[in-house]
């Protein structure tokens, strides 16, 4: 037999390695549809846990519809990349919910019944080029005619697929509704009720999303006692209560039932309303029952966690931190308890200090704390003074990291040892008799000293999109009082998905830079504005002529004294920009060292060590091949 010669060897075997690749591609394609490699720090592409468990625990069928316009929508390449994630995610529930999931996916040509059936749900048809409707959303159905609905996947959304499509699969798994009651001075609902003293025309954002997942109801002014139904009572920023509703808070939460507390010493949200609504909020015998120290006088100023805000249109002056508006980070959350071991990033603004009391039986654990370079200052100093430059040469750190958000868990005793507090004087009414008193009990509260994670423009951009609202959150502050509320019904499902892709990784060595720099020159730098500014003005008062009294003199010629004085205000004031644009300089002069080291390491240390390594590489092969020779 004549032997195979090499080249057709080496032809078989390239034929054979191209038929194994695409039956492997093949293979693995069909076999492993669900699986993914995610390469990413946080994990942003793989189902979470709390996502697997909602799907593993579903115990009726639930339908989805994917209405998605595939000849349309692939005139935009955004919107057609998004859909194929949409499409994959949902590929993916289907596929580990063992049947219980069913996946429609439906493509609303226009003019079809199809398309008549996605308006006919609720879904909002976004207009193209061409003068038809993109569609693109889900509308998820149960067993009991629950109905869920997203009317448009907007890409501003894209971070927060995963929680949407979880928490619309979660409501229709669980159509009874937890029942969160709440009391409050401020409008979270303005048409609620409630104890709300200020007015607004929209609901806080927040608030709606509460609305969503649960049942939730306001307790008027009067309320004498809380129904056992009520899963979670939240309580934000009381008015004055009077002894019978303390009362009834007392005996809820001695009974077993969970609150969710936020009181506040300089709410801005309620300095903004009507004067009926004090700015400061507390809840003195409770709190001490429960084994919480906290002054409703005394305000957090944070120089490392301050905020950068614009406070002059000059363009030459810098962005200015603002010690009462803080921007919290990981690094300043409890990492263990599920309310914030995901959180990125809060934005709060005037808030205040918890405490564990001494000799208090209950365990007090934070969840938020300042940075160490914070100290109390009165309310009413801050209220008087806002001036951004002041408040922070107020700032005197002592190294201790203040507590303004804390889980209080344990036995705790009654604020009303002498029993029930009597009836309100003048009330003819019979109310029902109350239960018999608890007299101590296990408690589980979570406290936070502030009311302003509440408000809208610290943490979510609400946008109208083809007149649907949508909400982009840029911090946490939602999902924070969201995780608390959940955490405390019992499930913790959603806790998981709310922060996971809201990845914000400040450059913290940056921000403690500026903080230090800033709290060091800011002073010398507001002097030199204030010289300066007075100069210009001395400056432009002789150069019109003013005299004493102001009357004007421009129609006289200036002596030579006088054009000597107007010589020296001019090189005194460029001296002083001189000196002002020094002292800028070293407001930045260490993060400029920083951002050049960086620099250097980034482009040219690699080169460098390859280089070096080259080199050291032929300098070593060289000697050896010189031993070799020498041999």
């Amino acid at each position: 037999m004549k032997p195979i010669s090499r080249r057709v060897y080496a032809i078989g075997a390239i034929i054979l390695a191209a038929i194994i690749f695409v039956a492997l591609n093949i293979a693995v394609d069909t076999t492993f549809t669900t699986d993914r490699l995610d390469l990413t720090q946080a994990g942003l592409y793989t189902i979470s846990p709390g996502t697997k468990h909602t799907i593993e625990n579903l115990q009726e069928p639930i339908t989805l519809k994917f209405f998605y316009s595939k000849k349309v929508g692939a005139q935009y390449q955004q919107i057609n990349a998004y859909a194929g994630r949409v499409r994959d995610l949902l590929t993916g529930y289907a596929a580990r919910s063992h049947g219980k999931i069913i996946l429609q996916e439906i493509d609303p040509e226009p003019f079809s019944p199809a398309e008549d059936e996605a308006s006919a749900d609720g879904l909002t048809g976004a207009p193209s080029d061409s003068g038809d409707f993109v569609y693109f959303g889900l509308v998820g159905t149960n067993t009991i005619d629950g109905k869920e609905v997203i009317p448009f996947f907007a890409p501003e959304r894209e971070p927060y697929l995963e929680y949407d499509l979880t928490s619309l699969i979660y409501r229709l798994a669980t159509p009874k509704k937890p029942v969160i009651a709440i009391v409050t001075s401020l409008p979270l609902d303005p048409n609620s009720g409630g104890l709300s003293g200020l007015r607004r025309t929209q609901p806080f954002t927040v608030y709606q999303e509460l609305t969503q997942t649960y049942a939730t109801k306001m307790l008027d002014a009067n309320f004498d006692r809380i129904t056992s139904d009520v899963d979670v009572l939240m309580i934000v920023h009381p008015g004055q209560l009077g002894p019978s509703q303390l009362y009834a808070i007392d005996q809820f939460v001695l009974r077993g039932g969970r609150a969710l507390v936020f009181v506040d010493p300089m709410s801005e949200i309620a300095s903004t309303g009507q004067s009926g609504v004090g700015p400061s909020s507390d809840l003195p015998s409770l709190f001490k029952s429960w084994g919480i120290g906290y002054d409703s006088e005394k305000v957090v100023l944070d120089r490392l966690a301050a905020q950068p805000v614009q406070t002059s249109s000059d363009p030459r002056d810098p962005v200015t931190r603002y010690p009462i508006w803080l921007h919290l980070d990981t690094s300043d959350f409890d990492t263990k308890d599920q309310v914030t071991a995901n959180l990125q990033a809060l934005n709060i603004a005037s808030v205040g200090a918890l405490s564990p009391l001494k000799g208090a039986t209950t365990d007090f654990s934070p969840l938020i704390q300042s940075s160490n370079e914070a100290s109390l200052v009165d309310a009413m100093v801050i209220r008087m003074n806002t001036r951004a430059q002041d408040l922070m040469s107020m700032v005197n750190p002592t190294g201790e990291r203040f507590t303004i958000a804390a889980r209080i868990s344990g036995p705790a005793k009654t604020a009303f040892p002498a029993g029930p507090p009597p009836a309100t004087p003048g009330d003819t009414t019979k109310p029902a008799p109350l239960p018999a008193q608890v007299k101590a009990g296990p408690i589980n509260v979570i406290v936070m000293a502030d009311s302003d994670v509440f408000d809208d423009r610290f943490w979510v951009r609400v946008e109208n999109l083809y007149t649907k609202q949508i909400a982009t959150p840029f911090a946490d502050n939602g999902a924070f009082i969201l995780n608390a509320v959940e955490n405390l019904t019992g499930s913790a499902d959603l806790i998981s998905l709310r922060t996971r892709a809201t990845s914000n990784r400040p450059f913290v060595v940056v921000q403690k830079l500026q903080a230090q720099a800033q709290a060091k020159f800011q002073q010398e730098a507001d002097a030199l504005k204030q010289r300066l500014t007075d100069t210009e003005n001395r400056l432009h008062a002789l150069e019109q002529g003013a005299g004493p009294g102001g009357q004007s003199q421009s129609n006289t010629a200036l002596t030579a004294d006088q054009q000597a004085e107007i010589g020296r205000f001019k090189h005194e004031m460029a001296a002083t920009r001189a000196e002002l644009r020094a002292v800028q300089h070293s407001l930045r002069k260490e993060v400029d060292v920083l951002g050049a080291i960086l620099a250097f390491v980034n482009i040219a240390l690699v080169p460098i060590l390859v280089a070096a390594f080259a080199i050291v590489l032929a300098v070593l092969r060289r000697r050896r091949r010189a031993r070799a020779l020498a041999l």
